[in-house]
């Protein structure tokens, strides 16, 4: 039979999980696109923009509205990007059982 956590057993390793967490978003960095790279965005694990470039050929006074476009593509695709490191992260963290907690072995 599994031995089950007591409350503070619960904390502290909700705790590590919090701080392996934040550990791993610090380290994550990934790189966004749009028009075939025309934009790319580089942005943290905590989805704040690192770095934007844009290419002169997509920098036209009378259509801004392409630029923007562009921008706001490549920036939803950075994120997403970070929302499936995070994803397969948390899945490394929850240890494979249900509720993310090991309770087998402690």
């Amino acid at each position: 039979m599994s031995k089950i956590p007591n409350i503070s057993q619960l904390m502290n390793m909700a705790q590590n999980m919090a701080k392996e967490m934040e550990e791993q978003m610090n380290g994550i960095e990934v790189e966004g696109n749009a028009g075939g790279g025309m934009v790319t965005v580089k942005m943290n694990g905590h989805k704040h923009i690192q770095s934007l470039a844009i290419a002169k050929e997509v920098v036209n006074p009378d259509d801004t509205e392409m630029l923007q476009d562009l921008i706001i593509a490549a920036v939803n695709d950075a994120i997403a990007r970070v929302d499936e490191k995070l994803k397969n992260q948390m899945g490394h963290l929850a240890g494979g059982s249900p509720g993310g907690f090991p309770f087998g072995g402690m």
